[in-house]
């Protein structure tokens, strides 16, 4: 499928994971102002823990009062005891999204599709998938492929796992994250190719604000359209980041105005604060207002 050239449903400039079996933590996340959240019922929770809180977050998810905020569900892995499970009670929990982790091939993609499909998903629901390894990483081509063929069609995002990936490639963290610049770029060039979103991964400490605010920059700049996150206070700094300027969405404003003059005096061609513009610049004009308007549509829902 060809990508998008305008931006479609809520921002997800956040993605806010709480763990499943921290109910305290669960009701907190109604009132965190992230876009998305997304309950954990992997890494957060013991195995022994796993059913209590599979139970607990589907009643926590039907008892709602989360606004608009899109709300996703990170099952365990389908190799597991539980994955199946899990994604037997998402389908019928009322989230707008399972998110699958550790994914590296297409035979996964087809897999939880069908796993999705007999649990009597909603249509409507979408699939994250994670990419946690190096054979997610090399394959993120053909996991796009798969989620959104005619058959499937359900995936949406693909979710960085990057602090896994770090240690499967026997990587450094550092400020810049250079070790991880590759993988980053391969993983977006294949979500930007199929037309999914692209999220970057957590930024483990949490305390030092200025490295997360420059990755968070980074991944801007490469062109992720957002990033998850493991506490609260990390949520207003990626909504700004990674939401349009004020004069990103004035400029884009005069750009749409002055191509429709021109385009009405018959000309396809305009110059905007001193630069060309054509109809790529319309068109990314487009998904800018269009973003913007999304953000202000979900802090209008969820307040």
């Amino acid at each position: 499928r060809a990508p998008p050239t305008d931006f479609e449903g809520p921002p997800r400039r956040s993605v806010l994971y709480m763990p499943g079996s921290n109910a305290k933590a669960v009701a907190k996340a109604r009132t965190i102002p992230a876009d998305s959240i997304c309950i954990d019922l992997e890494d957060a929770v013991a195995p022994a823990a796993k059913k209590e809180a599979r139970m607990q977050v589907l009643a926590a998810i039907q008892e709602g009062g989360f606004g608009a905020r899109e709300i996703a569900v990170r099952a365990n892995g389908l190799d597991t005891p539980w994955g199946a499970d899990d994604i037997a009670m998402i389908a019928q929990s009322g989230a707008h999204a399972v998110c699958l982790p550790k994914v590296d091939s297409m035979e996964t993609v087809i897999a939880v599709h069908q796993v999705m499909a007999k649990a009597g998903a909603p249509a409507s629901m979408a699939l994250w998938c994670m990419i946690e390894t190096p054979l997610g990483v090399l394959r993120a081509e053909e996991i796009c492929r798969a989620g959104r063929d005619s058959r499937n069609g359900r995936l949406t995002a693909l979710v960085m796992g990057t602090s896994d990936l770090t240690k499967e490639l026997r990587a450094q963290h550092t400020p810049d994250r250079h070790a991880m610049h590759t993988s980053l770029q391969m993983v977006l060039l294949a979500a930007r190719a199929h037309g999914v979103l692209a999220l970057d991964g957590v930024h483990l400490n949490f305390k030092d604000a200025a490295e997360f605010a420059a990755h968070c920059r980074q991944a801007k700049e490469m062109g992720y359209d957002g990033k998850t996150l493991i506490h609260p206070t990390q949520v207003a700094v990626a909504n700004e980041i990674f939401a349009p300027t004020p004069d990103q969405v004035a400029e884009s404003e005069e750009i749409i105005a002055a191509h429709t003059a021109a385009v009405a005096e018959g000309e396809n061609v305009v110059v905007v604060r001193g630069k060309l513009v054509e109809n790529l610049h319309v068109e990314e004009a487009l998904r800018v207002l269009s973003m913007h308007a999304a953000i202000k549509e979900l802090a209008a829902g969820s307040a």
